[in-house]
């Protein structure tokens, strides 16, 4: 069983601490559990309590009604306000609380459920890079485990791969090579990015993580892809980014590289002619959009 602060409750479900004491003085919702030593913390049972009151609350419900109603009946409402709410904001919250309890059923009807009613282009970008988004935060402030992480990131890298295999290429459009550099670890975000070309009729290979510059050269001299995608998020171990791109554009020489990623933005870098950066996802969909428009 995990145990919680306030502050990790604060973090989780973004309620601030002093709303939390309120209803817990005022209100008997929440009932923390106490040291030997007098300390207060929060289990697990606590904070999926906690979620459904903050949903029901933020759907209208005022607390001092929240306040008369059993534990069962705030549950049974919240799963059914879950289960039929649109809204992106409870939708992430749903997601959160699943992935606490490692429910992969309650996690997979969610995204199930919004890529119904939106298409899986805009579950990805409404609902799971915000959720991811999030995650990241609670992963640097220790509020969840590394079980949790893998937990999500195993069913969503399923989700993509399984859309990227529904999603039929035209055999006149452009070839796109994405690779992930040696110590770069992007292949949700590449796996979408294929999902979202093929899904454009755009052909696209795929070479993964850890590709060292030699095999991207030899990938190139093979297929001769328009464009070479790729992503540099993290410092690179061994050189300097402006000297590995150098690299790049003399392995790709014919082809176009299109660059994202932090490192692009936090210190200058004199980019080849063959070389640009998009900024972000809503760059790359903004360029993805412009081919489509020209062919």
């Amino acid at each position: 069983m995990a145990i919680y602060s306030i502050r990790d409750l604060e973090k989780l479900t973004g309620i601030k601490a002093h709303t939390i004491r309120i209803w817990e003085q005022r209100y008997g919702l929440i009932s923390p559990a106490r040291t030997d030593t007098n300390i207060r913390y929060y289990t697990d049972e606590n904070l999926r309590h906690l979620f459904n009151i903050a949903l029901l609350n933020r759907n209208g419900i005022k607390i001092s009604k929240l306040a008369k109603m059993s534990a069962d009946e705030i549950t049974a409402k919240g799963a059914a306000i879950a289960q039929n709410n649109p809204n992106p904001n409870s939708q992430i919250d749903a997601l959160t609380l699943s992935m606490i309890d490692l429910n992969e059923l309650a996690f997979e009807q969610v995204f199930a459920e919004y890529v119904q009613l939106h298409g899986f282009e805009r579950c990805m970008l409404e609902l799971v890079y915000p959720f991811l988004d999030k995650l990241r935060l609670l992963w640097l402030t220790n509020s969840i485990s590394p079980s949790h992480e893998k937990f999500v990131g195993q069913i969503i890298r399923r989700k993509l791969m399984c859309a990227v295999d529904k999603s039929i290429p035209r055999h006149d459009t452009p070839v796109f090579l994405l690779y992930s550099p040696e110590g770069e670890a992007q292949e949700l975000t590449l796996l979408f990015l294929q999902y979202l070309l093929r899904s454009r009729g755009m052909r696209v290979t795929y070479l993964g993580a850890n590709v060292a510059l030699s095999d991207l050269k030899d990938a190139c001299q093979t297929l001769k892809p328009a464009y070479v995608f790729t992503i540099l998020q993290e410092p690179l171990p061994r050189q300097p980014i402006q000297s590995y791109i150098d690299q790049v554009s003399k392995s790709v020489s014919g082809s176009e590289i299109l660059l994202t990623g932090q490192q692009f933005f936090v210190g200058p870098v004199n980019l080849p002619s063959n070389a640009r950066v998009l900024n972000g996802l809503p760059g790359t969909l903004q360029f993805l959009d412009g081919i489509k428009v020209k062919r």
